[in-house]
């Protein structure tokens, strides 16, 4: 079914309404669609190399948007929505992530694994949701969103854009390197804001 919808997505690159597209499955990715944006980012921007920040900044909105609409799916419908999007990836215990977040030190921990789930393979609409439903701090959530989110988007399209195919092989080959690269660096900003801001309202 992945590949039939991944096939499908591929092709929605080459659209005419591709930036629409864009936009809306860089939404929906954020709460329940299994395929990244980046499968319409790469192609797009080969095609069209000068509007790569375009490209970029409607995957970041979308998804920043969608991450809140995940948000909230946790945090008020996650008995009767959440619940069976977890299914669907084959997760069936988050009970214990409440005691995770609330724990000391759970408020950076939790703010990692945004961070990764940002950058990385693992499914961010599974943290999005979660978020919601621990009653993570959502200024921060926002925050953490659009870094990781944007970072990975305007990287991927910057290099395509510039360098073109031979980049989007390279990223492909060496994305989980890539991934773990701006995942730290991504991980080291989103501590320095959340100190920042807590020095700042204390």
């Amino acid at each position: 079914m992945f590949r039939k919808l991944y096939n499908k997505t591929i092709k929605l690159a080459g659209n005419k309404n591709s930036k629409f597209f864009l936009g809306a499955i860089s939404f929906i990715e954020s709460f329940i669609f299994p395929i990244p944006p980046d499968v319409i980012i790469i192609p797009m921007t080969i095609a069209k190399p000068r509007k790569w920040l375009r490209i970029a900044l409607i995957a970041t909105l979308g998804s920043a948007i969608g991450a809140i609409v995940g948000y909230f799916i946790g945090y008020i419908f996650f008995n009767e929505i959440g619940i069976k999007i977890f299914e669907l990836y084959g997760v069936d215990n988050t009970s214990f992530l409440k005691d995770k977040v609330s724990s000391d030190g759970g408020a950076i921990a939790w703010m990692t694994l945004l961070a990764v789930a940002g950058f990385t393979p693992v499914p961010f609409k599974l943290l999005t949701i979660t978020s919601g439903f621990v009653h993570f701090n959502i200024f921060y959530f926002i925050i953490v969103s659009i870094l990781t989110r944007g970072s990975r988007f305007f990287i991927i399209a910057f290099l395509i854009g510039n360098f073109g195919p031979t980049m989007k092989q390279m990223i492909e080959k060496r994305l989980i390197t890539f991934s773990l690269i701006f995942t730290i660096i991504a991980i080291i900003v989103a501590y320095l804001v959340y100190k920042f801001l807590v020095n700042f309202i204390s």
